[in-house]
C-alpha cells in the first residue's frame, strides 16, 4: 500500500522513491537565503495588485560596516599620535650632568734624620705613633648612620660604603700598590671622569689635574716592595647632603706602609712609609644606583720623600737608613696658566718609628 504522497498505482517504475529525496541532498542554509537575489512576495503582498510573483533584492553590502570603518579610523589616529608625540613630545630632553673634574695636591715629605729602620715590622709600627691604628680595611670604619633631608638611610649607608671600597682599592689592594693595577679603582669612579682618569695614567702632569698619585697610592715597584702586607690604618668618614641631589662624603685617613728594597730578603730592614689622604666624594641618584662616586678633591701627604724625586706618576720612598737627597721641587711658573704649584713638606722626627 502506496504512502499518502504516492499515486494510487505506486510509485512508477524507474521514478524516484519519494518526492522528499529527490531534494535531500540539496541544503538551503540561511547564508544561501540571504543571498538570493530574487525575493518571493509574501501571501499579503500578493493579495495587492501585483503582477510580477517575485522582487528584486538590493545587492549585499560586501565592504566594512560603518561601526568598523570608525573604529579602524580611531586606531590609525590613536597610532599617529603616538608616533608624533614620540618624535616631539612636549617634555625637555634630560641633561646628562657632568662631574667636576677632581682636583688634586700631592705634598712629598721629606726627613730631617736618616730613616730608620729594622728588621722587624712588628717593632717598627709598634715604636711608631701607628701602634694602635687597625689593620687594613677594618681601620675603614663606617659612623653612625642618620637619614638627611632628601637621602634615606640606606641611601648614606651606599655613600660610605662606596667612599669605604674606593679607600681600599687605592689604598691597600697590593695590585695597586705595587703591580700597576688601574681598573680595581676605575670601576668605582663617576663615568664623566674617566678620561681624565685614563689620561693622568697615559699622560701624567703635575698640574692638578693628572697626577696618578692623587687618584691612588702606588710605589715605584722597582725600587720598593711591601716588607708587610698589613698595613696600618686610622681616620674617619663623614656624610652630609649637600644639596637636595647630592650626598657628600669626606674621607680622612693616614696609611703606613712596611716597605723595603725591591728583592731584597727577609734579613733587610724595613722602614715605615705614610700617607695622609683627605678626599672628597659626591654622589648623585645614578652614582647611589651604580654604586660609584664622583671624586671631587684629593689632597695627599707622603713621605719620606725626596722633594727633588717625581711624586706625580709614583712614589719613590726613602728606605731604611737613606736621606733626604739635595735639592728642591721643581720651580713654579706664574706665568704659565693652569698649572699647580710645587710644593714640599719636611716630615717631622716624631713621625718616624722610635728603634
Amino acid at each position: 500500500m502506496g504512502g499518502p504522497g504516492d499515486p494510487p498505482e505506486g510509485t512508477p517504475e524507474g521514478a524516484p522513491a519519494g518526492g522528499e529525496d529527490e531534494y535531500r541532498s540539496v541544503v538551503f542554509d540561511e547564508s544561501f537565503v540571504r543571498a538570493a537575489r530574487l525575493q518571493e512576495f509574501s501571501a499579503r503582498e500578493r493579495m495587492a495588485d501585483h503582477s510580477p510573483a517575485v522582487r528584486r533584492r538590493p545587492p549585499l553590502q560586501r565592504g566594512l560596516s560603518r561601526q568598523a570603518l570608525i573604529l579602524v579610523l580611531l586606531i590609525a589616529v590613536a597610532f599617529g599620535t603616538a608616533i608624533y608625540m614620540g618624535v616631539r613630545h612636549p617634555y625637555p630632553a634630560a641633561v646628562p650632568q657632568t662631574a667636576e673634574p677632581l682636583r688634586m695636591t700631592v705634598i712629598p715629605l721629606a726627613p730631617q734624620t736618616p730613616v730608620p729602620g729594622s728588621a722587624s715590622t712588628d717593632q717598627l709600627f709598634g715604636s711608631s705613633p701607628a701602634a694602635q691604628f687597625r689593620i687594613g680595611a677594618e681601620g675603614i670604619t663606617l659612623p653612625a648612620v642618620r637619614r638627611t633631608a632628601h637621602f634615606s638611610d640606606s641611601e648614606v649607608v651606599t655613600a660610605l660604603t662606596t667612599a669605604k671600597d674606593y679607600l681600599v682599592e687605592s689604598s691597600l689592594d697590593p695590585s695597586v700598590l705595587t703591580g700597576g693595577a688601574t681598573r680595581p679603582v676605575r670601576i668605582l669612579l663617576d663615568p664623566s671622569q674617566l678620561d681624565q682618569f685614563d689620561q693622568s695614567f697615559v699622560q701624567p702632569a703635575a698640574d692638578g689635574r693628572h697626577a696618578p698619585t692623587g687618584w691612588l697610592i702606588r710605589f715605584d715597584a722597582a725600587r720598593t716592595q711591601l716588607a708587610d702586607k698589613g698595613i696600618r690604618v686610622q681616620g674617619t668618614l663623614q656624610a652630609a647632603e649637600s644639596d637636595a641631589n647630592t650626598l657628600e662624603v669626606v674621607a680622612d685617613h693616614t696609611f703606613v706602609y712596611a716597605l723595603k728594597p725591591a728583592g731584597a730578603d727577609a734579613r733587610a730592614k724595613a722602614s715605615l712609609f705614610t700617607v695622609r689622604r683627605e678626599l672628597t666624594f659626591r654622589f648623585d641618584s645614578d652614582d647611589l644606583r651604580l654604586h660609584q662616586a664622583e671624586l671631587v678633591t684629593s689632597y695627599v701627604q707622603a713621605g719620606p720623600l725626596a722633594c727633588s724625586d717625581d711624586s706625580v706618576s709614583r712614589l719613590r720612598p726613602l728606605l731604611a737608613g737613606q736621606t733626604a737627597k739635595a735639592g728642591t721641587p721643581a720651580g713654579t711658573d706664574p706665568y704659565a696658566t693652569g698649572s699647580a704649584t710645587a710644593v714640599c713638606g719636611s716630615l717631622a722626627v716624631s713621625a718616624q718609628p722610635k728603634v
